[in-house]
C-alpha cells in the first residue's frame, strides 16, 4: 500500500528519523541507515486511526454518561454492548462479563478496518495478511491466559491432556497443534475473505458504471459485518472452552 495520507507520512518522518539516528550512532552509513529503517505503511496508519477513534469514542461515552438524557454516542454504545453481551452470554455462559470488553473491542476493530475498504483509494487493512495475524495472536494468548487463570496451570494442562491418562501425551500433542492452528484459521479466514472482497470491488468499479457497483458495496458491507462477527464468535468459543472447568 502506498503512503497516501498525511498520518503515514508524519509517522514515517518521526519514527524513521529516530531509527536513522539510532543506526548512525552505531556507525551505519546514512544511506544504509535509511534503507534499514522500518517504514510505516498505510495499513498500519489506518489501524492506528481506528484504534485512536475507538479510544476517543469510548472516552466521550464515559465522560457524557447520562441516565435521563443519553446522547447518540451513548445509545450506540449501549446497542453494541447489548449485542456483544447477548452473544457472549449464549456462547460463554456464566461469568461472560469479564470477557465482554475484549470481544467487543475485537468486533469493532475488525469491523471498522473491514469497512475502510469501501473508501476509494483505501484498501481494507484486514486484506493484508499480517493485520489479521496481529489480531489472531493476542486472541490466542488471551484465551489461553484466561484458561490458565480459571483452572490453574496444572488444571489447564490436564484439560489439554484429556481424561484418559494412557493416551494423554498423544492427546496433549494433538491439542497443542489444534490450538496453534486456530491462529492460522483466524488469520486466513479474515484475510482471504477481505482480500477477495477488495479485488471484486475494485474489479467491478473499473469495469461497470457507478450505479451497479452500489450492489457490490452493499455486499462488501455485509461481508465486513459477517467476518467481524465470525472473528468475535470464534474468540468467544475459544474462551468458553478454555474456562470450561472453572464452574
Amino acid at each position: 500500500m502506498p503512503e497516501s495520507f498525511a498520518l503515514v507520512r508524519l509517522l514515517n518522518a518521526l519514527f524513521m528519523g529516530l531509527e536513522v539516528k539510532g543506526f548512525r550512532s552505531i556507525g551505519v552509513l546514512q544511506t544504509e541507515a535509511v534503507q534499514a529503517a522500518v517504514k510505516v505503511n498505510q495499513a498500519l496508519g489506518l489501524e492506528l486511526l481506528v484504534a485512536g477513534g475507538l479510544i476517543a469514542f469510548f472516552l466521550i461515552v464515559r465522560i457524557t454518561l447520562s441516565v435521563e438524557k443519553p446522547n447518540p454516542a451513548q445509545q450506540l454504545a449501549e446497542m453494541i454492548h447489548g449485542f456483544t453481551g447477548s452473544q457472549a452470554d449464549q456462547t460463554i455462559g456464566h461469568g461472560y462479563e469479564r470477557f465482554q470488553a475484549f470481544v467487543t473491542c475485537i468486533f469493532l476493530f475488525v469491523l471498522i478496518n473491514n469497512l475502510l475498504g469501501l473508501i476509494p483509494g483505501l484498501g481494507a487493512p484486514t486484506s493484508q495478511p499480517w493485520v489479521p495475524l496481529g489480531l489472531a495472536v493476542p486472541t490466542f494468548l488471551y484465551y489461553n491466559y484466561q484458561g490458565i487463570r480459571a483452572n490453574g496451570p496444572i488444571g489447564y494442562v490436564k484439560q489439554l491432556a484429556g481424561p484418559v491418562w494412557w493416551i494423554a501425551p498423544l492427546f496433549f500433542l494433538i491439542e497443542i497443534i489444534s490450538h496453534t492452528a486456530r491462529m492460522m484459521s483466524l488469520t486466513i479466514r479474515l484475510w482471504a475473505n477481505m482480500y477477495a472482497g477488495d479485488l471484486v470491488t475494485l474489479g467491478i468499479f473499473s469495469l461497470i458504471p457507478v450505479v451497479f457497483p452500489s450492489v457490490f458495496m452493499g455486499f462488501h458491507i455485509f461481508v465486513s459485518f459477517i467476518q467481524a462477527y465470525i472473528f468475535m464468535l470464534l474468540a468467544m468459543i475459544y474462551l468458553s472452552m478454555a474456562v470450561a472447568h472453572e464452574h
